[in-house]
């Protein structure tokens, strides 16, 4: 067989990302309601955390007014302020900041490594799959809060330690999900012919299966943003995320509710609450328009 011929039959699993394919994913994703509200939530609060030091400098450990203590949404404070006399609306734009940094790197991390296990488990299989389906059952037992709280018992509270523990909580979810595609594509005829004309198990791998697996993990990773979100959040409720004075969602939930003035003045929980409740309702409507779009019982 020629080279040009095997070159052919290697490119057979990659034909899907051909430019008509593209536009046929636009097409169905517009076609989803849900999709285009998640867009339009998602883009604005992904801008309010990028342009935040450029459009509004800000100092949480100096700015400050104790004169200003707990007064209610106003003309000059939009959000009222805290018990520190900090202007909420800007706590909660570098809350949020701070938050999807932590979110979208933890969901990097689980992505990183369950992918890497899931491919290498579903793959070569034997003891391999077998060490790897043991280590996945075991971090499954627990709960996930309880889990991250674990984490970062031992590795100190912070954003670093946030990261991993979500991240940690994320592994086992995309080992099973990556392992279960690759256990399926394995076996399809475009696999084997790769396979018979002598490429290399890496290559079959990293060429050939994870592009075609990667419609589920794309969606599974969006979904799991909003999921990264809540658990940091209640992370740093419980004090062990962001510590002060770095502006945080769940930080300043628990301020609130330590500082005894969470009743009477409702706006401190309210507007830290309603956008953790935005970030995951945008990243799972988004999640759920991509998968209306890749589910290829639609094609």
């Amino acid at each position: 067989m020629s080279f040009s011929s095997q070159r052919r039959n290697e490119n057979i699993s990659t034909s899907s990302h051909s430019p008509s394919s593209l536009s046929l994913f636009f097409r169905r994703f517009w076609q989803s309601t849900s999709g285009k509200m998640g867009l339009a939530i998602t883009i604005p609060l992904m801008l309010m955390a990028l342009v935040a030091p450029i459009i509004n400098p800000y100092e949480p450990a100096t700015d400050r007014n104790y004169a200003a203590r707990l007064h209610p949404p106003s003309i000059e404070h939009w959000f009222g302020t805290d018990g520190l006399g900090r202007d909420i609306l800007d706590l909660v734009w570098y809350g949020l900041r701070t938050s999807l940094f932590i979110s979208l790197v933890s969901v990097g991390l689980g992505l990183s490594l369950g992918l890497l296990l899931g491919l290498v488990a579903g793959y070569f299989r034997g003891w391999l799959d077998t060490l790897i389906g043991w280590g996945t059952d075991i971090l499954l037992a627990f709960p996930s809060i309880l889990l991250a709280i674990a984490v970062v018992t031992v590795t100190g509270p912070s954003i670093p330690s946030v990261m991993i523990a979500v991240g940690v909580v994320q592994v086992p979810i995309f080992i099973r999900l990556t392992r279960s595609m690759v256990l399926s594509l394995r076996e399809q005829d475009f696999v084997q012919t790769v396979k018979v004309l002598g490429a290399t198990p890496a290559r079959i791998v990293f060429h050939h299966i994870l592009p075609a697996s990667l419609g589920p993990v794309v969606v599974q990773a969006t979904l799991a943003i909003g999921t990264a979100t809540l658990e940091a959040a209640g992370l740093g409720f419980l004090g062990l995320g962001a510590q002060p004075p770095t502006p945080e969602l769940g930080t300043m939930l628990s301020d609130a509710f330590k500082g005894g003035y969470s009743l009477s003045s409702p706006w401190t929980i309210l507007f830290p609450g309603l956008f953790i409740t935005l970030t995951v309702l945008a990243f799972n409507l988004l999640g759920d328009g991509l998968r209306d779009a890749l589910d290829p019982r639609l094609i």
